[in-house]
């Protein structure tokens, strides 16, 4: 194996014998070998079962991998293999250094040790000595942040303070290789920013990590790579907002459209292309009025991706100046409204809308919804027509950003129509800032005080 490769799976595949009740697996254990005594063909009473098929990857050292797919796709199945706690059926693991895993809410702890004595035992587990862990345990403990409890059985912990501690053992020893599988959605958000705070110390350090998880914007900022895992099978690897922008389109399309889907996606992943697709829909267009100064038609995203419709339709989205021309070329602390125009289809219940901003590596910086969270609007009849603008304030930097938008619904599909990247706008070239960052929140220069010592 490379020597800048940490992780390298080929051709892995898991099979799983199911069976409908105990006695079928009685007769599996007896009959298959009676029938092939007396000349017959032997008889299966089992379903086959594969968790993975034919799947391969590579982790290179200091690199963060995402690995995103429905529920049942084969993600947990793929990390347990990688951990070596389950055995493949067919294909090759190897792997380079230490392992530290974070693979389910309280995984190897003992719940009649105290959380001292699970640190012990985990770290010893993980490979190190006594002294080694005497010299990192009050480092642990500190980031675990549990106080008294940390003197207490484990089965007296809340689940918030189980992966406090859990993530603080694996986190903490600095593994060569670390393994999170969706563990981390458990913690609030002061301990979830801490979190994310080491896996970046872990990364710059030269730590691979592989990462689980639905958050998509988690996916987006924390990952170099990212894996779509559907029913066993790669479908396919790319930049993280390519492969989550294909996940959500899988997500929230019918089930008859997901088939197809997943065809698309592999049928592109044989061809070796790289990922990043957009949907076969019509194109939405903007309103045909603009103003020449404020819009440059060279401003077209090529990632946009029109979901199913399923009850509404999104006919329009464009930015609009305080004079209602659409532009896309926008001024710093000027307002602007994002307009969502389009009608329903369908009655619906429990109605809301909403729009996004990402940035070009897909992490969204802003949003509004309307009604506000926890509100909708309770009932909207079919053939309803609507145009509902979002306000805000243009306090971004002198980078390329897109808009997209969406109808939900509290019914069945929630997602009654969405359009991600439907549009991008720049900023106008401003004068030098002594902000940085995504947004530019100075409401006055710096003021300096010199003063004697």
């Amino acid at each position: 194996m490379s020597s800048d490769v940490s992780v390298r799976v080929e051709h892995l595949s898991k099979y799983y014998q199911i069976y409908d009740s105990p006695r079928d697996r009685l007769k599996q254990f007896v009959l298959p070998r009676l029938q092939s005594l007396t000349g017959r063909e032997p008889r299966h009473y089992f379903r086959e079962f594969w968790a993975l098929k034919d799947v391969s990857l590579e982790v290179r050292k200091g690199e963060t991998v995402g690995i995103i797919g429905r529920n049942g796709s084969g993600k947990s199945t793929l990390l347990q293999a990688i951990c070596g706690t389950l055995n493949p059926t067919f294909g090759k693991i190897q792997t380079t250094g230490k392992i530290a895993a974070l693979l389910e809410l309280g995984s190897g702890f003992n719940p009649e040790f105290t959380g001292r004595e699970n640190v012990y035992l985990n770290a010893a587990i993980l490979g190190l000595s006594q002294h080694e862990i005497d010299a990192c345990f009050d480092e642990i403990a500190a980031f675990a942040d549990i106080g008294d409890f940390i003197e207490q059985p484990v089965k007296s912990y809340s689940s918030g303070m189980v992966v406090r501690l859990a993530f603080a053992v694996q986190a903490m020893i600095n593994p060569d290789i670390l393994v999170v599988d969706e563990a981390l959605a458990v913690g609030d958000e002061r301990f979830q920013r801490k979190c994310f705070a080491r896996l970046e110390e872990l990364k710059a350090k030269g730590t691979s990590i592989l990462f689980v998880s639905h958050s998509a914007s988690a996916v987006i900022e924390l990952c170099d790579r990212a894996f779509l895992l559907d029913s066993g099978f790669r479908l396919m690897q790319g930049r993280p907002a390519d492969v989550v922008r294909a996940y959500q389109r899988l997500l929230y399309a019918p089930p008859e459209e997901q088939k197809l889907l997943v065809q698309e996606y592999s049928a592109a992943a044989d061809a070796g292309e790289v990922a990043g697709y957009r949907n076969a829909t019509e194109e939405k267009s903007a309103p045909a009025k603009n103003n020449s100064a404020s819009f440059d038609p060279g401003l077209v995203p090529t990632t946009t991706t029109v979901y199913p419709v399923q009850g509404a339709e999104i006919l329009s989205i464009a930015i609009l100046d305080q004079g209602s021309r659409v532009v896309n070329v926008l001024n710093p602390n000027e307002i602007y409204q994002i307009e969502v125009t389009g009608r329903f289809l369908k009655d619906l219940s429990g109605v809301y809308f909403g729009v996004h901003i990402r940035t070009i590596s897909g992490a969204v910086i802003t949003g509004q919804r309307h009604p506000h969270d926890g509100t909708h609007i309770r009932n909207v009849r079919a053939g309803a027509g609507f145009r509902i603008r979002f306000s805000f304030r243009m306090g971004l930097f002198n980078e390329a950003y897109f808009v997209g938008g969406g109808i939900w619904s509290q019914e069945e599909p929630n997602c009654a129509h969405r359009i991600i990247d439907a549009l991008m706008f720049r900023l106008a070239q401003t004068d030098p800032s002594g902000s940085f960052g995504y947004a530019d929140l100075m409401s006055s220069e710096p003021s300096l005080e010199w003063v004697e010592q």
